[in-house]
């Protein structure tokens, strides 16, 4: 009769495939998958909103720091101020303080559950990462606003207040000044999130650090353009804040992207060598 021998002590090939196996849904349930993991990060973010909103205020002075620090830098300007359009104003800038803070509250759980969600295209080992990735995911979207915070933000304002002199005055609205900082900071958070994009997508054989390192000097001209396209100021210095740190993330990617590309050869070198070999054995 004809039997498989498998040599003792050698790893079944057929395991990492079941493994995938194992995660694998059909569309309607990735469809209602979808909807838990959007309806989870949805009740934290609002978690993150309504506890945030009780710190509105306070935020909101942190946040405007930075621009008071440079404004008292020059003593003739006196002492800084904003202005207000409406009565409503307030309210609303407070408001939308509370709604932008609650994404970086909720962040680590709203980054735990997108990685529910693409865990089932990944092997059953990886797929249990789920935790340290909504860390490390909020540790460097926060760490990229922080960031934008303590360096881009003071080397811009310091730029854009040297426009003040006796024939022009700055009247800073509190919208508008709200507008500027959230979209720089979340530039900046959303940038720091590329090593975190390059290995899930080395994880699931996307890229490998070979086809990233090729790429490698476009990312430089490639980080110089969109460095220019996000910061908010012409000024060459928060440019350059943005562009250096991103192509320093982008080759930090590789070094990861080598780590996982490494081991996926090597797994799959081991399984192509150690397959099972069949033959035929006569009945005693």
């Amino acid at each position: 009769m004809s039997a498989a021998r498998k040599t003792p002590g050698v790893a079944n090939p057929a395991k990492p495939e079941a493994d995938l196996e194992e995660g694998r849904m059909p569309f309607v349930s990735h469809l209602m998958e979808l909807r838990d993991r959007v309806r989870n990060a949805a009740i934290a973010f609002m978690i993150g909103v309504v506890g945030s909103y009780f710190f509105s205020k306070e935020i909101y002075e942190w946040l405007r720091a930075p621009l008071f620090s440079a404004w008292r830098e020059d003593p003739a300007r006196g002492e800084p101020y904003m202005v207000f359009n409406s009565v409503t104003e307030p309210f609303w800038v407070y408001m939308s303080v509370s709604l932008w803070s609650g994404i970086f509250v909720a962040s680590p759980f709203i980054f735990y559950q997108l990685w529910k969600f693409i865990a089932p295209a990944l092997y059953k080992r990886e797929r249990r990462m789920g935790i340290a990735f909504g860390v490390v995911s909020a540790v460097f979207f926060i760490g990229g606003a922080v960031f934008c915070y303590y360096f881009v933000l003071p080397a811009l304002f310091r730029y854009m207040l040297g426009y003040i002199d006796s024939s022009q005055r700055a009247n800073l609205q509190m919208t508008a000044y709200m507008d500027q900082t959230r979209d720089t900071m979340l530039a900046f958070g959303g940038i720091f999130e590329l090593p975190i994009v390059i290995y899930v997508l080395a994880l699931v054989g996307l890229v490998t650090h070979r086809s990233l390192w090729k790429f490698n000097r476009w990312f430089v001209v490639l980080a110089f353009i969109i460095g220019a396209i996000l910061t908010p100021g012409p000024d060459v210095v928060s440019q350059l804040f943005m562009a250096l740190p991103m192509v320093l993330l982008y080759n930090l990617s590789i070094l990861a992207a080598w780590r996982v590309t490494l081991k996926r050869e090597a797994k799959a070198a081991a399984l192509a060598k150690d397959t099972p070999v069949h033959r035929d054995e006569d009945d005693d």
